[in-house]
């Protein structure tokens, strides 16, 4: 019978986890050509190739996917021998990808705070379209997928709720009635630009995009000094001191979905922890009396 040893299944899974042979070396301690051995010893033994060589970057063939689930598994089992044989808890690496939306928010602290409750755990967060994340959680490539989206998401998530969406500006805002309004924006994938714009265009209004920027506190300033409005969820509005332009002469904007999505397979254990940790967290905006609220979540619930 044959045995596939496990430091080339690590191997694999470090390369496909990381996308990169010489990240997949210095996560291992060894150099990029011992990396490149073990990959082509692995697809030696096996039989048959499990990285497409078509495809750029590092991809996977299909029967490769199956390889690195498995793998992915099989690598479980074994640090948790020797975790229980040892008495030593290793770290586990948990893999989130964010909106960027969020990726100037709270959201930071909002991880560093839950690590207190697993002090071993250590974080690899990664912003990138929603789809882009939903590909990788479902290939096991992310363990925990926080998305935003404008119309209610087809795939089952954790947690889902949706967010009111508001314009903001500050006393300094001018809009000509005649031009395109200015709009401050997340840019990107922003789901909070694409709601603005569609409705926007709804409208029939043009836009331009007047300062881009994913750091919340740049956009914050931006809005203050006057250069234009901004779409935000209305907590983040209250939590950032922002104006809600209650009677904008813009058109209302739509609610956001907010989705918590977790991957299959393995011990979840700690990443269904996050990802009700995050809900309670996210959920729980400041309102404009200084206090706090959160809605109930029956299918989709409201923020």
């Amino acid at each position: 019978m044959l045995n596939i040893p496990t430091e080339l299944l690590r191997a694999l899974v470090t390369v496909i986890e990381l996308r990169s042979f010489t990240k997949a070396a210095q996560s291992l301690g060894v150099t990029q050509p011992a990396v490149s051995a073990q990959i082509k010893r692995l697809q030696y033994l096996l039989g048959y190739e499990v990285l497409d060589k078509s495809a750029p970057g590092v991809s996977l063939t299909p029967r490769g996917e199956i390889v690195v689930n498995n793998a992915r598994r099989l690598l479980y089992i074994n640090d948790e021998i020797l975790h229980l044989t040892s008495g030593q808890i290793p770290g586990q690496a948990v893999r989130v990808g964010i909106p960027i939306d969020y990726a100037g928010s709270r959201l930071p602290g909002t991880l560093v705070r839950f690590r207190r409750q697993w002090p071993d755990i250590s974080y690899n967060v990664s912003s990138a379209p929603v789809d882009d994340m939903l590909r990788d959680l479902k290939q096991g490539e992310l363990d925990l997928v926080l998305g935003l989206f404008t119309e209610e998401p087809t795939v089952e998530a954790r947690h889902l709720w949706t967010q009111e969406t508001v314009w903001v500006h500050s006393p300094a805002t001018r809009l000509d009635p005649d031009g395109p309004v200015p709009l401050v924006s997340y840019g990107g994938d922003s789901a909070c630009q694409r709601v603005a714009v569609a409705a926007l265009h709804r409208a029939g209004l043009d836009c331009n995009f007047v300062f881009t920027s994913h750091s919340t506190v740049s956009l914050v300033s931006a809005v203050v000094a006057g250069f234009g409005v901004l779409a935000v969820p209305r907590g983040r509005a209250v939590r950032n001191k922002l104006a809600i332009w209650e009677d904008s002469p813009l058109p209302k904007l739509p609610d956001l979905y907010c989705a918590i999505f977790v991957r299959e397979g393995g011990d979840r254990t700690v990443i269904e922890e996050l990802a009700d940790y995050l809900k309670d967290e996210i959920r729980v905006e400041p309102n404009a009396s200084g206090g706090a609220s959160a809605a109930g979540e029956t299918g989709v619930g409201r923020q």
